[in-house]
């Protein structure tokens, strides 16, 4: 997700023509060459006593630049036939604000705080004609629209696998859709602000335009829409009418992609792999890539500690916030990591601590 300035369609052309691919390929350091400066602070985000950490690829900073939001499922890999809150608000020190979703949402997969403080969340699966939407709640956790048929829909009225959405400064919505490479759907839906269709691209394949898991949006400062073509290892980038700029292999395979609102880009790949078959993409490893989404160049990796032999590993999602911390939100190890410039590391940890209970304000799991 990201933090993005409002522009006019003429401004997004012009960077467009001024940022295009000029960079691209010049200038770029070999894969998974660039420096670390950054060290892993774990266990930085605590739950209330009893309650454990899920899968979770949804995380996103709230517009003041420092508090966390986050989704995750529900201690396992579903919050089907559980009823504790996935969509979770913490502060700068890792203190529990918020909770709240609970019996709502399946399979939270992506999520975007926009400029007004709503929270947005899109479930990713279906069970018992539930599942297959996009939620859009105020900073509190009440409901203010739904988009897609619940339990999944094709075409205009619904939804296949969702996988994230994001809004652009005019209220338009954009959802991207499709998770399994080769089948169901391949594409990125655009709605007007009142949730009401306005147009869609995108099918199956590898050309311009095309996709295989559109798994991640984003939006740099000029408006131009990042999607993290994961299948493809690829990201790609629109204009607001799906008109294609470019695509960016160098950053990997996308799980995750955030913009700050200095057009600092940064990728999350949890799924590279030398290997044949699914997660193919040889000669990069796992792991952040941070760079510029003005230019393309990588300027900084931080690898996966893992080996990352299995399907998925480390960081799915990933954002940094004003400070310049990054967060990443982990489906294999079930974590949430926050990683610090090494200079600016003391070793120690603000707040956190366990808690006893929900929050007051917040959505008290219901037994």
């Amino acid at each position: 997700m990201s933090i993005f300035h409002s522009c006019t369609l003429l401004t997004a052309a012009i960077a467009a023509t001024a940022f295009g691919q000029s960079a691209v390929g010049q200038n770029q350091p070999a894969p998974n060459s660039q420096p670390n400066p950054y060290t892993t602070v774990e266990g930085y985000f605590h739950l209330p006593a009893g309650r454990v950490w899920g899968s979770t690829s949804a995380i996103d900073i709230d517009p003041d630049g420092k508090t966390i939001w986050i989704a995750e499922r529900c201690g396992g890999n579903s919050c089907a036939g559980k009823m504790d809150p996935p969509v979770l608000k913490f502060d700068p020190s890792g203190i529990l604000l918020r909770a709240f979703g609970e019996g709502l949402i399946l399979f939270p997969h992506g999520i975007y705080v926009e400029k007004s403080g709503n929270v947005w969340v899109t479930d990713g699966q279906a069970k018992d004609g539930k599942g297959m939407q996009v939620w859009k709640f105020s900073p509190e956790g009440k409901v203010l629209m739904t988009l897609g048929k619940a339990g999944g829909g094709e075409g205009k009225e619904g939804f296949n696998q969702p996988n994230d959405v994001i809004v652009a400064p005019n209220g338009n919505i954009f959802v991207s859709e499709g998770h399994s490479p080769g089948t169901g759907t391949a594409r990125i839906v655009k709605f007007d602000k009142d949730g009401k269709y306005i147009s869609e691209w995108g099918k199956h394949g590898s050309g311009p335009g095309e996709f295989e898991v559109p798994h991640t949006l984003a939006f740099d400062s000029a408006g131009r829409l990042f999607v993290g073509d994961r299948a493809n290892n690829r990201v790609q980038i629109f204009d607001q009418d799906g008109k294609f700029i470019a695509d960016w292999r160098q950053f990997s395979r996308p799980s995750g992609v955030f913009i700050d609102k200095n057009d600092v880009l940064y990728v999350a790949d949890s799924e590279s792999t030398d290997k044949p078959g699914y997660g193919n993409n040889p000669g990069y490893k796992r792991g952040l890539r941070i760079g510029s989404a003005r230019t393309g160049v990588v300027t900084t990796f931080i690898p996966d500690p893992s080996p990352g032999t299995g399907a998925t590993s480390a960081a799915e999602g990933v954002a940094a916030d004003a400070a310049g911390n990054v967060y990443g939100a982990e489906v294999g190890p079930r974590a949430v990591k926050r990683y610090v410039k090494k200079q600016a590391y003391s070793g120690r940890r603000a707040g956190g601590g366990v808690f006893n209970s929900y929050p007051a304000g917040g959505s008290a799991p219901r037994r």
